[in-house]
C-alpha cells in the first residue's frame, strides 16, 4: 500500500477518534527556542496535528518555524496560510483556502491562482478548503486584513448555504473561523446544522478557550478543533493534554 496523503490521515484520525485536535503556531508568536521546548511538550500529548500560519507574518521565520517544527514531530503539519508568503516545500501539505464567506476576488480566486503554479512546482499536497469567517464579538485580524464581513453569529441559514456551495463546488474541507483573539467562538446551534446538512469535515476554531467549550463544538458536529491563542497565553503539557482528552470521542 502506499503512503497515505496528509488529507486521508486526517480523515483517518477523525474516524479513529471521533475529532481531531489541531494547535495553530503562529511563526510571529512562537518561534525559536520557545517553540522547540513547545513542540518537544506536545509530544507527549494526544495533539494530532499542527497548522502553521497567521495574519501578518512579521518576523520573516516561516521556514524556520516549519524547519523546527519537522525536526520534533512525524505528525502532520499543515500550512494554514494567510498570506501568499506562506507557501514551503517543508510542510506536509497546505490548507487551499477560498474565503467563500467573502466577496472579495483576491481571496476568492486571485491568490489562488498565483499560489497554484508554486505549489504545482515543489509538489506540495494542497487540501481544498471553503472558508468561511464568522462573527466572534470583535474585529479580528483575518476579518481586517481579508477586508472582508463576517457572517453574522446569528445567521444560520447564510452560513448553511455557503457551506452547501463549498460542498457542490468540490472542496474538501470547511473551515468555520471566529478569528484569531475572538470574543465568542463558533455557536453551537450553527455547526449542527450546517453538520447535518452538509458532508463535509468541520474544522471549528476561534475563541475556545476551556476543554469543555472544545468538547461543544464536538457534540454539535464538529470533526478538527483549532486552538490557538489559549496554547500561546499557556503552552502547558497539561493543559494541552486537557483539551485533547476533551475533543478525543473515541
Amino acid at each position: 500500500m502506499g503512503t497515505l496523503s496528509t488529507f486521508n490521515k486526517l480523515l483517518q484520525i477523525k474516524e479513529q477518534r471521533g475529532c481531531g485536535y489541531l494547535v495553530l503556531i503562529d511563526p510571529d508568536k512562537m518561534n525559536g527556542t520557545h517553540l522547540e521546548r513547545f513542540i518537544r511538550s506536545a509530544e507527549h500529548t494526544d495533539v494530532d496535528a499542527y497548522l502553521v500560519g497567521g495574519s501578518l507574518l512579521v518576523n520573516h521565520e516561516f521556514e524556520q518555524v516549519l524547519t523546527i517544527i519537522k525536526q520534533h514531530t512525524t505528525k502532520p503539519v499543515i500550512i494554514f496560510p494567510g498570506s501568499l508568503f506562506q507557501v514551503s516545500a517543508r510542510a506536509d501539505a497546505i490548507l487551499f483556502l477560498t474565503l467563500i464567506s467573502g466577496r472579495n476576488p483576491d481571496f476568492l480566486i486571485g491568490n489562488q491562482v498565483i499560489a497554484a503554479p508554486i505549489l504545482k512546482r515543489i509538489g506540495l499536497e494542497a487540501i481544498p478548503t471553503g472558508y468561511l469567517l464568522i462573527e466572534g464579538g470583535c474585529v479580528t485580524s483575518a476579518e481586517f486584513m481579508s477586508n472582508t464581513r463576517p457572517i453574522p453569529r446569528t445567521k444560520i441559514d447564510i452560513a448553511l448555504a455557503h457551506a452547501l456551495a463549498g460542498e457542490l463546488l468540490g472542496l474538501k474541507l470547511l473551515y468555520l473561523e471566529a478569528g484569531s483573539g475572538a470574543q465568542y467562538s463558533i455557536p453551537p446551534e450553527m455547526i449542527s446544522v450546517i453538520h447535518a446538512h452538509c458532508s463535509l469535515p468541520l474544522i471549528v476554531g476561534g475563541g475556545i478557550r476551556t476543554p469543555d467549550e472544545a468538547r461543544e463544538k464536538v457534540r454539535a458536529g464538529a470533526s478538527f478543533i483549532v486552538t490557538g491563542t489559549i496554547i500561546e497565553e499557556n503552552s502547558t503539557t497539561s493543559l494541552l493534554q486537557q483539551f485533547a482528552d476533551a475533543i478525543h470521542m473515541r
